[in-house]
C-alpha cells in the first residue's frame, strides 16, 4: 500500500486519559503517514483532540452508527458496513465491544479489514471482580480480532485465563513515555494555586477523578500531615465534591485541586513525592511520569505497580485496604528527604531503561502496519 493507511478508532470516550494519551502520542509521531477517523460513542467527552498535532490528518466521525445501546443485529449491521471502508480498526475497552462484536458477527460476510482491540483497564464497576457476563461478551467478540493489545502482565493473564485468547494474539506493549521530557526542571508557577515557598512538602497525583481511583482514600491519608504538607490532586471528573467534602470533613486545607492538565511533562516535577490511591490499576502511564521525573512513590498494591517500580521502591507499596499502612508509608517519605531523593534516583533510572517510548512505538508501527498490508508507520 502506498497511501497512508484509513485507520478507524472506536473509544466509548476521549478526554485524555492514559489510552487517550497513547493514542495521540502514537497519532502525533506519524503525522501525515496515516488518516484517522475517530468514531466516540460519547461525542462530547472529546477532550484528547485539543493534544492532536496540526499536521495530522483526522475527522471526529458523525455519519457513523452508535456504539453505545444494546447489541441488536440493526445495530451491529450498521458498525459492520461502516468499517468496510477502512484499512484498519482500532477498539478500545469496554466501550467498543459492541463494535468488537460486529466485526466478529460479519467480518467473513463483508470482507472486513483486520481489527486490533486495546484492554487498558477496568471501571468501578468491574474494579474488584470481572463481571461474569462481560467476560463472556469479550470472550464471544474477541473471536474474530487479529490482535488484543495489552499494557500489564495482570491483563495479559485476564485475556489467555478468562477472555480464552490464543497467546500469539495478545501483545503486551508497555506504555512508553518520552523520558527525557521529565527530566527538566518545571516552572515554579506551573500549577495554578501551589505556592512552594512555605516550605511544605508537596504530595500530589494524578488522576481522573473517577471513583476507582478512590482519592478520598488518599485524602484520609494525608490528612494526619496536614500541617506539613501541600497535597496536589491534577485531574477533573464527577468525583471532585466528594474528594473536596472528605478533606472538609478531616480538616485538610491545603488542598490543591487545579482540574485537567495538559502536559505532565511541564509540572509532575514540583511534586516532592507521588502517590496512587487507586483500587484498580494495570499499568498507570502516570506513574511512568513520576517516575520519570524522579520522584519516590507511594501506592496501593495494585496492578503492574510491583513491577514497574524500581526495587529499593517497592516497600512502600500497600494493600488498597491497609489506609494505616500507606498513611505510616506516607509520613515516612515526607520525614525524610534523604530518602525521598534515594527513591526518586531509582525510580528515574528504571524509567530510563525500561519506559522510553521508542520501543513502545515501534512495536505499534510493526502491528498495525502489518494488520492494515502498509509500511507508512515504520518509514
Amino acid at each position: 500500500m502506498s497511501r497512508p493507511p484509513q485507520i478507524l478508532h472506536i473509544q466509548g470516550s476521549f478526554d485524555l486519559g492514559g489510552k487517550e494519551a497513547r493514542t495521540v502520542r502514537l497519532m502525533n509521531i506519524w503525522g501525515p503517514r496515516a488518516r484517522h477517523s475517530l468514531l466516540i460513542g460519547n461525542p462530547a467527552m472529546r477532550g484528547a483532540c485539543a493534544e492532536i498535532d496540526a499536521d495530522v490528518d483526522y475527522r471526529i466521525v458523525e455519519d457513523a452508527p452508535t456504539i453505545m445501546g444494546g447489541p441488536s443485529y440493526a445495530r451491529l449491521s450498521a458498525l459492520a458496513r461502516y468499517m468496510r471502508d477502512f484499512d484498519l480498526v482500532l477498539t478500545y475497552n469496554w466501550g467498543a465491544m459492541n463494535a468488537v462484536m460486529a466485526h466478529r458477527f460479519f467480518n467473513r460476510a463483508l470482507r472486513l479489514p483486520a481489527l486490533i482491540h486495546h484492554e487498558d483497564g477496568f471501571n468501578a464497576d468491574e474494579a474488584a471482580r470481572l463481571s461474569s457476563k462481560r467476560n463472556l461478551f469479550r470472550r464471544i467478540a474477541l473471536g474474530s480480532v487479529q490482535a488484543l493489545v495489552v499494557p500489564s502482565r495482570q491483563l495479559e493473564h485476564i485475556a489467555i485465563r478468562d477472555w480464552k485468547m490464543p497467546c500469539d494474539r495478545v501483545h503486551n506493549i508497555p506504555n512508553g513515555i518520552d523520558v527525557a521530557a521529565y527530566s527538566r526542571r518545571p516552572q515554579p508557577d506551573a500549577i495554578p494555586g501551589l505556592d512552594k515557598s512555605d516550605g511544605r512538602v508537596v504530595v500530589g497525583t494524578l488522576a481522573g477523578l473517577r471513583a476507582v481511583k478512590n482519592l478520598p482514600r488518599l485524602i484520609r491519608i494525608a490528612a494526619p500531615l496536614g500541617d506539613r504538607i501541600t497535597l496536589v490532586i491534577v485531574g477533573e471528573g464527577p468525583e471532585r465534591e466528594t474528594i473536596r467534602a472528605e478533606a472538609r470533613r478531616l480538616g485538610l486545607d491545603a488542598l490543591v485541586m487545579p482540574g485537567f492538565m495538559a502536559r505532565p511533562q511541564d509540572y509532575v516535577g514540583l511534586f516532592d513525592i507521588f502517590t496512587l490511591s487507586s483500587d484498580s490499576e494495570q499499568f498507570p502511564i502516570s506513574l511512568v511520569e513520576a517516575m520519570a521525573a524522579g520522584l519516590p512513590v507511594l501506592s496501593t498494591d495494585v496492578g503492574d505497580v510491583y513491577s514497574m517500580l524500581s526495587s529499593p521502591n517497592r516497600p512502600y507499596l500497600f494493600a488498597p485496604a491497609d489506609e494505616n499502612a500507606l498513611a505510616k508509608g506516607l509520613a515516612t517519605l515526607v520525614d525524610d528527604p534523604n530518602l525521598r531523593a534515594r527513591l526518586g534516583a531509582a525510580n528515574q533510572q528504571r524509567a530510563m531503561e525500561a519506559f522510553d517510548e521508542q520501543g513502545m512505538v515501534a512495536r505499534y508501527a510493526a502491528l498495525y502496519g502489518a494488520a492494515a498490508g502498509s509500511a507508512a508507520l515504520t518509514q
